[in-house]
């Protein structure tokens, strides 16, 4: 299973952090509309993000709900079908929530940085370092803390669980 180190933080602008993210990564941000959709799942999350070309991704990934930095495993499974995919998944399975979001998405280095605007929730930016094989998660860690520093966000922006359980909490 692939590995990485994830934070979500909630941030006041995008738009001031995205110079940073830009000058960190030195290439144009890809814009990303996802459409993710999560279905009941007992040994952690099931996701199928469609995109608007008509193409999606089943997600399966576990990892802890804690607000820092955190290692996460996944397997990514691509599909031509993803609105079929998602009537057979809610048969199955049932959903439990979905969220929509415009990503812009920059490299640096191993680490894929998001500036995300989620509806109904905000903005937020998304960290993942992509672990190496054998590699701990130690690093992945002090990667993604020197990130953090690097875009001005601070620990207590860090925020727990997935952008479905915060849509959840809403009143």
């Amino acid at each position: 299973m692939a590995r990485n180190v994830e934070i979500k933080a909630r941030v006041d602008s995008l738009d001031a952090i995205e110079p940073l993210a830009a000058a960190m990564s030195g290439q144009e941000p890809v814009a990303i509309a996802q459409d993710d959709t999560f279905f009941a799942c007992a040994n952690g999350r099931l996701k199928l993000r469609a995109f608007a070309d008509g193409t999606g991704e089943l997600i399966f990934y576990r990892r802890s709900d804690a607000a820092g930095p955190k290692e996460s495993f996944y397997v990514i499974s691509r599909t031509d079908a993803p609105d079929t995919l998602r009537e057979a998944l809610t048969l199955a399975y049932g959903t439990v929530g979905r969220v929509r979001k415009q990503r812009r998405l920059y490299m640096a280095g191993r680490t894929r940085i998001h500036l995300d605007l989620v509806e109904g929730l905000g903005e937020f930016l998304e960290l993942e370092v992509v672990l190496r094989e054998g590699e701990t998660p130690d690093a992945g860690m002090e990667e993604a803390r020197s990130l953090m520093a690097g875009l001005g966000v601070a620990p207590e922006q860090l925020v727990s669980g997935a952008y479905v359980d915060l849509l959840g909490r809403r009143p």
